[in-house]
């Protein structure tokens, strides 16, 4: 390894197959994983986000899963600042750090060096805007963020109100768009971006194959023990695909059919959201179409990055 701080980041859409490449990769470099997944934080939540077992984990260390209860708001700068000192941990123990993930504002945080925007806070003007949404649901308070900032609107799920809010708030407060207001101080990395990629249909039969799979492991027991365990319904990491839909389930709103039809609709609508993140014509990003010998060709590709620095 002869580049000064290297960063190799591999980027694709859910059940493309990253976590098996990116462990492949890792082993054959020596290499240990940050995840750039914001669902994969919260402990308790391991079945539903497909996080890499305990046995993945234990073949290569892994960074940035399980650094968070589930009733506690993870927020992007956290993710930031952890993500940041654990990759320049990795690089003084003279290995090569790899960030792999899907979760695009989780990724470009860290490579194009995203600042928050100023902290601006109104109690009041908060309790308005959480009673719009109660009143006239997420749809209509994420409409009243597409009129003033379409840009940052189109970078958060309507469901998530409280992202909703904060950007809201910024643009009450402070009178200008939250997506104006973000600072991009990138990081002294040299970063090699890849991206794996297959056709749209086959990821939707992935999906469903997932989906099936993580029913049969457990997925319904782990939402109920959850909930057990006092987690809110409506709590920040609940917004993730398949948790709200499964707790509508077991509150009897929902059968089983209408909410494994529910978590694949919206696993596809957020592998197309995932495409606006990474985008195949994206000149940053080296694709690879995920298929036998893809390890061997991405690793061609590192290596010959490393020797060239």
């Amino acid at each position: 390894m002869t580049l000064e701080a290297p960063l190799v980041v591999l980027v694709g859409p859910t059940a493309v197959g990253k976590t098996a490449v990116s462990l492949s990769l890792a082993r054959r470099l020596k290499a240990e994983i940050i995840s750039a997944d914001s669902r994969l934080v919260y402990q308790g939540m391991d079945i539903g986000t497909a996080k890499p077992t305990p046995r993945q984990r234990a073949q290569v260390p892994h960074h940035m899963i399980d650094v968070a209860p589930p009733n506690q708001t993870y927020s992007l700068a956290a993710y930031r600042r952890a993500a940041l000192a654990a990759i320049d941990d990795i690089h003084r123990r003279g290995r090569l750090p790899i960030l792999v993930g899907g979760t695009g504002q989780y990724v470009m945080a860290v490579v194009e060096g995203w600042q928050p925007p100023p902290k601006a806070e109104d109690r009041r003007l908060r309790r308005q805007l959480e009673a719009v949404a109660d009143e006239q649901g997420a749809q209509a308070l994420h409409a009243r963020l597409a009129a003033v900032d379409p840009d940052r609107a189109r970078a958060i799920d309507p469901r998530n109100v409280r992202r909703v809010i904060r950007a809201l708030e910024i643009y009450q407060v402070t009178g200008q768009p939250a997506s104006r207001q973000r600072v991009k101080k990138p990081p002294p990395y040299a970063v090699l971006q890849l991206g794996l990629t297959l056709p749209r249909a086959e990821l939707y039969r992935r999906i469903e194959e997932r989906i099936e799979g993580m029913l049969a492991a457990g997925w319904l027991d782990e939402v109920g023990s959850l909930l057990e365990a006092g987690l809110a319904p409506n709590a920040p990491p609940m917004s993730a695909i398949g948790y709200r839909q499964l707790v509508d389930h077991l509150q009897g709103e929902l059968s089983l059919d209408a909410a494994r039809w529910e978590i694949s609709r919206r696993s596809r609508q957020f592998i197309r959201r995932q495409a606006n993140w990474f985008k195949p014509d994206d000149p940053n990003i080296r694709w690879f179409t995920n298929q036998p010998g893809v390890v061997d060709q991405m690793l061609a590709v590192i290596e010959d990055w490393l020797a060239d620095g």
